[in-house]
């Protein structure tokens, strides 16, 4: 039988019983972690509603991988060996192919698994990788993209000053602090991503890690994460896109002073690729993380993500090849050669 006073320590009152306030807590402890366990690994779903269609799906997507590394590939490789296209211009195209088929092998090649299986497992680790890499290449793509507006007002509006202004000391410079920053600045969110917890559900209803979907099913409080993120997407996508709205008010300005009808489309025809690419890329930017979500649906959201993880960069070489004169004179050479040697 138990005495008062050891009653007492004990915490025993008839048939009532209570805990010191250090075993309550290692109680709550206790069965906080019986009820939430840390989520170790993501299912993306993919397209969840199209699984009929997945072999029919699965073959354009991969038909359209292949032609957008051939083509990526292709403007590497003519600026790479061609001398007449060792230009600031062609220098930066051939960096913007290279950042496309990082863009697009970071996300296609798994999503055609997915789609193949109608979904698929990735861990933690390894989801925040594919978003780390995914950000980097698509932050340093917005960057390319500002640096080429730059080298095209130069040779516009300011000819007489542009071989000594673009010398390629300074193209080195601005692809470098492109890459540098595209890297460093999702560093940063990368690491606010790591502090959020994950303790489930952990079904992705998308292609890929992206920042929303994660963040929707996370534990813990994110309203400052998203905070800092929309801070550095706002940084990242608006200040580039102000900035190639002026050179090109400035380059159209230039461009209606030429007298000729005929000069003002040859001026025009050396930038006008660059400015397809621009509104496509920064308009399934602005539509995906600038402008506020609530509202769409995901599906609209995965077709918005196709725009910039799969047409773009399928997009970009055939846009160039297609409007540039260069390119094509180039292309034109080499296929000859190769044919008057067999």
């Amino acid at each position: 039988m138990v005495q008062p006073r050891d009653m007492e320590e004990t915490g025993v009152h008839g048939t009532c019983i209570w805990l010191q306030p250090a075993a309550e807590e290692r109680l709550s402890e206790k069965i906080y972690e019986m009820n939430y366990t840390t989520v170790t690994t993501f299912l993306l779903q993919g397209f969840e509603n199209l699984h009929e269609f997945k072999a029919f799906i699965f073959i354009v997507f991969l038909l359209v991988y292949l032609v957008t590394l051939l083509g990526n590939l292709l403007i590497i490789t003519l600026v790479s060996i061609s001398h007449h296209l060792h230009m600031p211009m062609f220098f930066f195209l051939g960096h913007l192919s290279f950042s496309d088929v990082l863009l697009t092998t970071v996300i296609v090649p798994n999503m055609l698994y997915i789609i193949l299986e109608g979904g698929g497992i990735l861990s933690v680790s390894d989801c925040i990788t594919q978003f780390f890499f995914y950000g980097a290449t698509a932050t340093t793509e917005c960057l390319l993209l500002t640096a080429m507006s730059y080298d095209r007002y130069l040779a516009i509006c300011n000819p007489l000053y542009y071989n000594a202004i673009m010398n390629f000391r300074l193209c080195l410079q601005l692809v470098f602090y492109c890459w540098l920053l595209g890297f460093m600045l999702t560093v940063f969110t990368t690491l606010c991503l790591q502090s959020v917890w994950f303790c489930g559900p952990n079904v992705i209803d998308h292609f890929f890690c992206d920042l929303g979907p994660l963040l929707e099913l996370s534990c813990t409080d994110t309203s400052m994460v998203k905070m800092e993120v929309f801070a550095v997407s706002s940084l990242l996508t608006i200040a580039p896109f102000v900035f190639i709205t002026a050179t090109y008010v400035c380059i159209f300005i230039s461009i209606l002073k030429i007298a000729s009808i005929k000069g003002r489309q040859k001026t025009f025809s050396t930038c006008s690729s660059h400015l397809a690419v621009v509104c496509i890329y920064y308009g399934a930017l602005f539509a995906m993380y600038v402008v506020p979500s609530r509202g769409f649906g995901l599906n609209i959201n995965k077709v918005v993500s196709l725009m910039y993880t799969v047409v773009t960069p399928l997009c970009n070489p055939i846009i160039y090849s297609l409007r540039n004169q260069e390119i094509k004179s180039t292309i034109r050479k080499y296929v000859g050669v190769k044919r008057a040697n067999i």
